[in-house]
């Protein structure tokens, strides 16, 4: 079914995991007399513990002992870094998932050059806390498949790739442990030759990290990093009658004039993500198509409380006012469909997008992934 396939992850075995007290003691990132202290101040507080490091005074690679020199050179060259890194814990933290965070900075002199920010945590699916800022940042039309079997995807500031179910256990209604990495200001681009450049270095980092976090978790097996990576993708001129590259959906004539540009993802991904605007520098909507049943859960939440009911043949949703979430069963399981006003658009600059276009989009994305036919309805209550 094309567009709708979710990459195999490689085979990772699932290895009983140590007591948390047990893994601090053995664990590769944080030295013995430091193991000590940060296991004493976590079962004294119950914090996540932090380190801070100059390197490369200190043995220890940064961020888990995962980031080895080629990705420190590709990323920072030969400056001094500092690293800020927490322990990893057995079982996500807090309302955030989060199972561990860590801090790279590039100091030129005293002046700070670079920051690598690399996360593990879990997608939230139950109360919807990461359907928004999470995506915004993680799944926007700049990034392209990691392919080759990997489920996630990169651009030239951010990057991110699933851990697998085996390691990590899942329950209903969370999305994915998700391994992610950032830098500088989200889709911040300068040329597609820094793009090219900065997009492997975050890759190769990436792959380091989430290899380095499987170990630490106590399971087998390892992603390899992905030989080719798909070109840049670029903004180009928007094509009305088949908008965001999709046959069958048509931009309203209201939109067209604010809607000039758009740039579309890297196809075969967990997801395909097209944004528009006047410019590249002014995006107004975005349309994310998410194929990937356990990402698709971040958005769950949204499809069911946030705005007015929207009825299909094949699944359910919600319409609010800059937000519309579509919710399909298809053969590989369930897919979101997500619209997002990010900015007045249209008659009267006003936030009607949305709503006038959810269902010829709707139906034509589930022609193109093989899920159709989809036929949406508003209630009469709702259709003001």
């Amino acid at each position: 079914m094309a567009g709708a396939e979710t990459p195999e992850a490689p085979e990772i075995a699932e290895a009983p995991r140590p007591p948390l007290v047990r893994r601090l003691l053995r664990s590769r990132t944080v030295r013995a007399a430091t193991a000590a202290a940060l296991v004493g101040a976590l079962l004294g507080a119950g914090a996540v513990a932090w380190r801070t490091d100059t390197l490369p005074l200190l043995g220890p690679s940064p961020c888990w002992n995962s980031l080895g020199s080629g990705s420190m050179d590709a990323l920072f060259g030969d400056r001094r870094t500092e690293v800020e890194e927490q322990s990893l814990l057995n079982d996500p933290m807090g309302d955030d998932g989060s199972y561990g965070q860590c801090r790279v900075t590039s100091y030129e002199g005293d002046r700070a050059r670079r920051r690598v920010t690399v996360n593990v945590h879990r997608l939230d699916g139950l109360r919807g806390t990461d359907s928004r800022g999470w995506p915004s940042e993680f799944l926007s039309s700049g990034m392209v498949p990691l392919g080759e079997g990997l489920p996630g995807m990169a651009s030239s500031s951010r990057a991110w790739i699933a851990l697998p179910q085996a390691c990590t256990g899942r329950d209903d209604f969370t999305g994915p442990t998700v391994v992610d990495i950032g830098m500088g200001r989200a889709d911040f681009e300068v040329s597609s030759e820094y793009t090219l450049r900065d997009r492997a270095a975050l890759t190769g980092a990436l792959i380091d990290a989430v290899n380095g976090v499987i170990d630490d978790f106590g399971c087998s097996g390892a992603y390899r990093e992905p030989r080719d990576l798909p070109a840049p993708v670029e903004w180009d001129d928007t094509r009305a009658s088949a908008f965001c590259g999709i046959k069958g959906l048509a931009l309203p004539a209201a939109y067209r004039k604010d809607l000039r540009q758009t740039r579309v993802s890297g196809e075969g991904g967990q997801a395909r993500i097209c944004e528009a605007g006047y410019d590249s520098d002014e995006t107004s909507v975005r349309l994310t198509t998410v194929t990937d049943p356990v990402l698709a859960e971040i958005y769950s939440a949204d499809a069911l409380h946030s705005g007015a009911p929207v009825k299909g043949t094949r699944g359910y949703g919600k319409v609010g006012g800059n937000r519309a979430v579509f919710r399909a069963v298809c053969q590989t399981g369930q897919v979101m469909f997500v619209l997002e006003q990010l900015r007045p658009a249209g008659p009267g600059d006003r936030f009607t997008f949305t709503r006038d276009l959810l269902p010829t989009y709707v139906a034509a994305e589930a022609e193109r992934i093989g899920c159709a036919p989809q036929k949406l309805t508003f209630p009469a209550s709702s259709a003001s």
